[in-house]
């Protein structure tokens, strides 16, 4: 009897329990719903991309390609690319967000770096769908654009072209591009632990660049964990190992004006890189000469086409300036395909796409981190460099007012 009235005191105890437990989780249990009314008003006219549409882009074209970073025109040329890749189908649920709205809120995302939460409240377009497209439509921008605007010269021709132009434009013969990187920061995961940890206690991953004499890329590796040396992120590079095993297809050594010795097609960077015999750097600023001081200053006008392409790229796509919250792998595709549509712009704009009211060069730079070994040989030709730009037909008028008001 006693055993019967205790099983029965448990049994009843267990049902009061989950009873209890059921009732709470049923009143803890958040109704969902599939849309907010407020988000459902998008197409009633409410939201930023109609007013782009409505009375930017009739009234005030300069304020539309503010706010998209491209004209109309070209915002239509790049939706005709894409289209197809980023589409999706109604279905009897809701209605698929148009492929231009898509690129309207990727575009504004790259011009502004604004939260996706800011931009659900202007777009009526919930974070979680922005967040999802915003990728896709990055992904769809480089397959389209990179193949044609963002390519390395492959002839020997292309080469000279380039170094032509930098002979021409900052009076620095046979040089083929200016090298550099940058740090793009964003909010790593605590799981990454140093990983991405930068010597100046931010978390990165590199951007190292190739830049013609008219401020478009020709070469960029985006990826390297900001913990790496500078000499770490070059040498592992495909641009290093393309000039080490001479892949580059650059032109042969040429005779300049005045000069007896044949000197090679190079690359201008500045000391945080390995002088070798197609890789240029400044002389080492100890006890400097006058002819070393020169040739430092007339480097440094070719070699700041770089810095000059960075600030714009991040002054155009001001995503680049803050912490981006995203992973890593994101943050990489994000950059890619800002380099890209800088070299898009550059070339469809030309002039008035460099052009600009306030240069603020606000990527941080990778600076010197080890020594760097060099041989004898490429230590020659940067004296053959040096003795050209200090000769009757290297030399410029200004060069020596320069070094002496600058003191450099």
């Amino acid at each position: 009897m006693n055993r019967n009235l205790i099983a029965s005191s448990a049994l009843a105890a267990s049902v009061i329990v989950i009873m209890s437990c059921l009732l709470t989780k049923r009143r803890n249990k958040r109704t969902r719903i599939w849309s907010r009314n407020w988000l459902q008003r998008r197409n009633e006219g409410r939201d930023v991309l109609n007013m782009l549409n409505t009375e930017l882009l009739p009234e005030d074209p300069n304020a539309y390609t503010n706010f998209l970073r491209l004209t109309n025109d070209q915002f239509e040329y790049l939706l005709s690319l894409i289209s197809n890749e980023i589409c999706k189908q109604d279905t009897l649920m809701r209605e698929c967000i148009p492929s231009r709205s898509k690129l309207e809120v990727t575009l504004r995302f790259l011009a502004t770096g604004e939260t996706y939460r800011s931009l659900m409240y202007t777009t009526r377009i919930h974070e979680t769908t922005i967040s999802r497209f915003i990728p896709e439509v990055c992904q769809a921008i480089v397959l389209k654009l990179k193949p044609i605007y963002l390519k390395a010269p492959r002839t020997a021709e292309e080469w000279k072209k380039i170094s032509q132009d930098f002979d021409q434009l900052w009076q620095f013969p046979h040089c083929v591009g200016a090298l550099d990187g940058r740090h793009i920061t964003f909010r790593a995961p605590i799981s990454a632990g140093s990983y991405y940890y930068n010597y100046k206690g931010a978390n990165s991953i590199v951007l190292l660049a190739l830049a013609a004499a008219n401020y478009k890329f020709i070469y960029a590796n985006i990826g390297v964990n900001g913990r790496i040396s500078d000499g770490g992120v070059f040498q592992n590079s495909s641009l290093s190992r393309a000039l080490q095993d001479n892949s580059l297809s650059l032109p042969a050594p040429e005779v300049l004006p005045g000069m007896t010795e044949a000197l090679p097609y190079v690359i201008v960077a500045d000391d945080a890189f390995p002088l070798s015999k197609n890789l240029l750097k400044p002389y080492p600023d100890r006890g400097l000469g006058n002819d070393s001081r020169i040739f430092n200053y007339r480097l440094s006008r070719a070699r700041r086409i770089i810095e000059n392409s960075f600030g714009i790229l991040a002054n155009r796509f001001r995503l680049l300036l803050n912490p981006v919250n995203l992973d890593a792998e994101k943050v990489e595709l994000i950059t890619l395909t800002c380099v890209v549509l800088h070299n898009f712009l550059a070339t469809d704009n030309a002039q008035s796409y460099i052009e600009l009211e306030e240069f603020n060069e606000n990527l941080p730079k990778i600076n010197r981190q080890c020594g760097n070994r060099t041989s004898i040989a490429a230590r020659d030709i940067r004296d053959h460099f040096r003795s050209y730009f200090n000769s009757s037909p290297g030399s410029v008028p200004w060069q020596q007012n320069a070094i002496n008001n600058f003191n450099l």
